[in-house]
Formats: C-alpha cells, sequence, structure tokens
C-alpha cells in the first residue's frame, strides 16, 4: 500500500510540474493574419509578388497591408500594435527600437544600397576625379549624405573641403540641371536614377556606391532597407514569422528574376510605374537577408552612421535586443 501511494503521489508530482511548464499552443500559422505595411520605392518592391500571392489565396500565411508614402504614416501603427511588420530604412529601424523600449526588432535586411553617381559626360573615372567637383545631392542631414560621406572619406576626400556638395530638397529638382549643364554630376537613388536616364541623354552610372563599399573588405555592407517586427509579435508566432520569411524570400527571388513581370505588379501597388521599376530593379539590390549575416553587417553600417551623427541611429548603437533570429 505505501509503494502504491508513493507511485500515485510521484506520478501527481510528474503532472503538475509539466502543467507548469507547459507553453500554450501557438496559433497554425495560417490562422494568423499578419499585417504588413511598406513604402513606395525600393524597401516595398521585393514584396510584391508575396502580396499578389496574398491577394490571390496562394500563400500559407495570411497578409493584410498598406503601403504609404512617407514612413510616418505607417510607424504610429506599428507601435500601438495596429500593423505586426513594416518596411522601412535601416537608420530608422534603430530609432524605432529606440524610442519604442526596444519592442521593435530587425528581421531582415531587404534592400542594399540604391545610391549611385551618375554624370552627364564622360569626366568621373574613380574617386579621385571627383576632387574639386560640384555634385548634386538630396538627402542632406540624412543617410544619403552619411553613407556618401563615409565612402568619400575612405577615399582619401573630404566632402567639406574636397568637392562642392549642392544639396537639394528632392533627387526630382537634379534632373533638369543634369540636363542644363555639362558633365553634371549628381548622387542619385533609384529608380530616380532609371528616370534621369529617361530625360537626360547621354547620362551615364559612373559609381555603384554599394559596390564601392563592398571593395573597402569591411564588415558592413551599404544598406538602404531593412523590414522590422513587433518583438511581441515575433515572442507570439514563431511559426508564422518564420513562414513569413521564407514567402518573402521567396517574393524577392521572383521580383529579380522576373523584372518585367514584377514591374506590373509594382505599378499594381502603386509603388513605381511598370517600366521605371522593370529597368530599376537589376539595380535596387533587393535582398532577403537574416540571421547573422544580417547582424554583421547592420552593425557595420549603422556604426558608420553612429560616428557620424549617433542621433542618425536612435542615440546608441543597437545591441543583441535590436536583432531578431527566426529559428
Amino acid at each position: 500500500m505505501k509503494k502504491t501511494i508513493a507511485l500515485l503521489l510521484a506520478f501527481c508530482l510528474v503532472l503538475s510540474l509539466t502543467a507548469c511548464g507547459a507553453q500554450p499552443a501557438e496559433t497554425p500559422a495560417d490562422d494568423v493574419t499578419i499585417r504588413l505595411g511598406g513604402l513606395k520605392g525600393p524597401t516595398t518592391m521585393g514584396m510584391v509578388k508575396l502580396l499578389d500571392d496574398n491577394d490571390k489565396g496562394l500563400t500559407e500565411n495570411k497578409y493584410t497591408y498598406q503601403i504609404a508614402a512617407a514612413a510616418d504614416e505607417l510607424t504610429p501603427q506599428l507601435l500601438k500594435g495596429e500593423l505586426d511588420i513594416l518596411a522601412v530604412p535601416v537608420n530608422l529601424a534603430a530609432i524605432l527600437h529606440q524610442n519604442s523600449e526596444q519592442s521593435v526588432q530587425l528581421l531582415a535586411v531587404n534592400t542594399l544600397g540604391v545610391l549611385y553617381v551618375v554624370e552627364n559626360g564622360e569626366t568621373v573615372t574613380d574617386w579621385e576625379s571627383l576632387r574639386g567637383k560640384t555634385i548634386y545631392s538630396a538627402g542632406k542631414g540624412t543617410t544619403p549624405e552619411y553613407s556618401f560621406r563615409y565612402l568619400l572619406a575612405k577615399n582619401g576626400l573630404d566632402m567639406d573641403t574636397d568637392v562642392n556638395m549642392q544639396w537639394k530638397s528632392e533627387p526630382s529638382e537634379i534632373v533638369p540641371l543634369l540636363v542644363a549643364e555639362e558633365n553634371a554630376v549628381a548622387v542619385l537613388p533609384q529608380p530616380f536614377v532609371t528616370v534621369a536616364s529617361t530625360k537626360v541623354e547621354g547620362l551615364r552610372t559612373a559609381m555603384d556606391l554599394t559596390a564601392e563599399w563592398d571593395k573597402l573588405g569591411e564588415k558592413s555592407r551599404l544598406i538602404t532597407g531593412g523590414v522590422i517586427v513587433r518583438k511581441a509579435f515575433a515572442e507570439e508566432h514563431p511559426a508564422a514569422l518564420s513562414k513569413f520569411i521564407e514567402e518573402y524570400a521567396a517574393s524577392v527571388e521572383y521580383v529579380n528574376a522576373n523584372p518585367a513581370e514584377a514591374a506590373v505588379l509594382i505599378e499594381a501597388h502603386d509603388i513605381v510605374k511598370a517600366p521605371i521599376a522593370e529597368k530599376a530593379i537589376p539595380n535596387c539590390n533587393l535582398v532577403c537577408i537574416t540571421g547573422d549575416e544580417m547582424r554583421e553587417i547592420a552593425d557595420g553600417y549603422i556604426a558608420s552612421l553612429f560616428e557620424q551623427n549617433p542621433k542618425a541611429v536612435g542615440g546608441v548603437m543597437p545591441g543583441d535586443a535590436f536583432y531578431c533570429n527566426v529559428g
């Protein structure tokens, strides 16, 4: 009898411990509706096949989505829990992480550099050939300036003394200058490079700044955009999040491999007109980089911005909590 009671008590204890340690089963991925957001431009172009497949009921996850012209139209919704995943500039990802008590994490790098040095002429052949030149650009006080300043410095040039930067409020303001001035030089992002090439006869791409960054041989890359996720959503729905990464990576692969077909979808989602998108896609460096590689290249790029202006990345370098690793 004593042995029987002891066995029953032991069995009850095991059941009790199991119950205490049990985790609620996650909702199946197909029962979770993921609320996506994106901005008009390269950072959302790679997502369009996923969005189209979702509309046709072909994705395993269920999605709703919004696409806006400016980040401030969507970031408040993310912070309020009304969106789950959002494609934004990577420095904004770091700022949102700091300003939200680390409730926002970087899930993937989705766009490498989209900046190019273009010229209406043939005088720019290397970095030294930029010395003394007037260079038009937009984005003063933002990542285009910091990225170009960093590359100039790494190649022996000081932006403040060795070149004459002329800052404009919008890339569209630069196109007439390229038309009017012989040998005019500018730093432009895609898809504005493609737009400019349709309006400026003889415009050529003199430098791909992503390729120039890669030549530095550093543990970083030039990054434009990333995909961020609410930490609470990532913790509550790991399987759905993992499936999103799988479906998003497939979408990016499709867009890169099928620019003509993808361009139609890009226009359908009111991001960029199809003829421009088709020509721009090969030069937009659309990717889906996650895990350790994401952290390595993002850490290095964010550090290059932090050195120039800590406020550009939220005041401090992000730590481990900034990165969301999907199992």
